[in-house]
């Protein structure tokens, strides 16, 4: 492959860069902002907000950028293991599972990490602009039509024409990619939507030497709340770089947190005892931020007849579920895996993907029958339901009672959680035979 053009340098966009660095002489991150040196840049509008790093997408990042843990750990990143991850449902701690691991990092920290290592490879590099629409011929995409926007070689505003062997989508929700795919003479990939009406609002405190046994620490509703903050106040910290504590909350409808410092640490005392602990001990820095995410989204390219070859779309351009259940960095990376699997495989660029939407349909069906039917649960969310939904829904409740007192029910449980199994292996006799023995003793 001669070049590839990568839309957008956010997380996704890179991992897709480093990718196509394998398999193409010339790779080009057109990125409209300035997003600088440390990742602290504008980017993404919940950048700032409290993400997670799930075990699959940690697994994924190493094995892209292998050292990287151990680069992210000596700048000052937390790796919790063990007892140091704590998962709470109902304001109970669950049982430990020996083995999971999770880092505590925030997002600008790891993606200027990561973005450091991209840029450092010799086929990649980034070119300041703003992709305006795409280059059809011969039924294929043949490159992206841009106006930069900083370039020191170039005007803010020229316009210009990159041709492409490849063009990959990693714009974000925002993307404009159907409306490209329209103005060409193709159709665009269906859109389902699942409106769900969630708020939450992140918070920085300074770390000392309380808790020194926790990196993690998360907290939800579940069956016996019926999965409302009635027991405990749904949040989640982080220990991360700089000897901070980040802390998110979250709400739905009219349970939404604010930007009021003092509403917010009276949350944290309602909820599970870390964060309680962080609110009566530590000193908040800065303001709290706060982000409204009304519904979660996926486009889904499989139920098209006909795509033009030579495209491909990653991250929240494809699927964007709800953010509490932390998919959004480890869908990327798994998608990235998926990349390089479809073109490892040989399969030309000029063709249309569809073995890569295949392949990423089923990370993406994962990642929405999890969220999806978890949401389901609350009373204001009303469909549309995932096929095998009332099946999925009552195991999961079943699970996840068992999942508190029980280590190898909850291996499984957090196996689906952290992407290392489809949702349906929830559903197997051996897990569901567990779950009832464990159930009918207590």
């Amino acid at each position: 492959m001669r070049r590839a053009v990568v839309l957008g340098g956010s997380i996704a966009g890179l991992y897709a860069a480093r990718v196509l660095s394998d398999h193409a002489d010339d790779v080009v991150l057109l990125e409209a902002d300035d997003l600088g040196e440390d990742g602290t840049g504008r980017g993404a509008p919940q950048r700032h907000q409290l993400h997670a790093l799930l075990s699959m997408g940690h697994t994924h990042l190493e094995r892209w950028f292998p050292g990287i843990t151990d680069e992210l750990v000596a700048g000052g990143a937390r790796l919790g293991t063990g007892p140091e991850v704590q998962f709470y449902v109902d304001g109970a701690l669950k049982a430990p599972v020996p083995g999971l691991r999770m880092l505590g990092a925030t997002r600008p920290f790891i993606e200027s990490r990561v973005r450091r290592r991209v840029l450092a490879l010799p086929r990649v590099r980034v070119l300041r602009g703003r992709a305006d629409g795409l280059l059809f011929g011969a039924g294929r995409v043949r490159g992206v039509r841009y106006s930069t926007t900083g370039e020191a070689t170039a005007p803010s505003g020229h316009e210009g024409e990159l041709e492409a062997d490849l063009v990959v989508d990693a714009m974000g929700r925002s993307s404009r990619l159907g409306t490209w795919l329209l103005r060409g003479g193709w159709d665009h990939a269906p859109l389902q939507r699942m409106r769900i009406d969630l708020g939450y609002a992140t918070a920085v405190f300074r770390r000392g030497d309380e808790l020194p046994r926790t990196v993690v620490a998360h907290a939800s509703p579940g069956p016996a709340s019926g999965y409302q903050p009635t027991l405990s106040e749904p949040g989640a910290m982080v220990a991360v770089e700089d000897d901070r504590w980040m802390v998110v909350l979250a709400g739905y409808t009219d349970h939404r947190p604010g930007r009021d410092p003092a509403d917010f640490l009276a949350r944290m005392r309602r909820c599970v005892a870390p964060l309680h602990e962080v609110a009566d001990r530590c000193t908040l820095l800065g303001d709290v931020r706060t982000f409204h995410f009304q519904e979660s989204r996926r486009r889904d390219f499989t139920r098209l007849r006909r795509f033009p070859g030579g495209l491909v779309a990653v991250g929240d351009s494809v699927a964007s579920v709800n953010p509490i259940y932390g998919q959004g960095l480890t869908l990327a990376a798994l998608q990235a895996s998926c990349l390089s699997a479809y073109l490892r495989a040989g399969s030309p660029a000029h063709a249309p993907a569809w073995d890569y939407f295949r392949r990423a349909g089923v990370v993406v069906d994962a990642a929405w029958q999890l969220s999806a039917t978890a949401d389901l649960a609350q009373p204001h969310v009303n469909g549309p339901y995932p096929r095998g939904y009332r099946l999925a829904r009552w195991a999961g409740d079943k699970i996840t009672e068992a999942s508190v007192i029980d280590p190898e029910v909850n291996r499984a449980f957090m196996d689906v959680v952290h992407m290392r199994k489809h949702p349906k292996s929830l559903t197997s006799p051996r897990v569901l035979a567990r779950a009832a023995r464990v159930l009918s003793a207590r």
